[in-house]
């Protein structure tokens, strides 16, 4: 029999097998390599484009670490008209509205312009042909295999109809 000793030593073995792969990919560093030509890849308000990270986990940590950018560039952002309180700069006020004078030239009056729609019910139309009361014999012909080794065909044990 296993001794309390060797059962150990094999559960032992077991767990470093089977931990050793996941651990062989954990940390690290990873080259960023954007997926579509002059999409950039931004993380942390960074471009990350064609860079090396380093401590980055993805999703595979459920705790927050900042990771290790090299040769990454910070993301200039355009000015939006939003209103932000930290930003220490009042909003506008109001629309921006510029009342014309009143002695301008007023511009040509438009075409005149009339569209209308009518609706109107599909004319009927003319009834499908009839069957005849005694269509004509249907006529099925047994399966032919050329090859001589396929279907053959049923012998019919009905008889005429006649």
């Amino acid at each position: 029999m296993n001794s309390p000793i060797s059962r150990a030593a094999q559960a032992m073995l077991l767990l470093t097998l089977t931990a050793a792969p996941a651990l062989a990919d954990s940390g690290g560093f990873a080259v960023v390599i954007p997926g579509r030509p002059g999409v950039p890849i931004i993380i942390n308000g960074r471009d990350v484009s064609y860079t090396v990270v380093e401590g980055d986990w993805g999703l595979e940590r459920g705790v927050h670490r900042q990771p290790t950018f090299y040769g990454s560039r910070p993301v200039r952002l355009p000015e939006v008209g939003h209103y932000y309180p930290s930003s220490n700069r009042l909003p506008g006020y109001g629309r921006l509205e510029i009342e014309p004078p009143a002695n301008r030239p007023l511009p040509k009056p438009a075409e005149s312009f009339h569209q209308s729609w009518e609706v109107e019910s599909r004319p009927p139309q003319p009834a499908p042909a009839q069957v005849p009361m005694d269509p004509p014999q249907v006529i099925v012909a047994p399966p032919f295999d050329e090859g001589g080794g396929g279907l053959r065909p049923r012998p019919n044990f009905r008889g005429p109809r006649g």
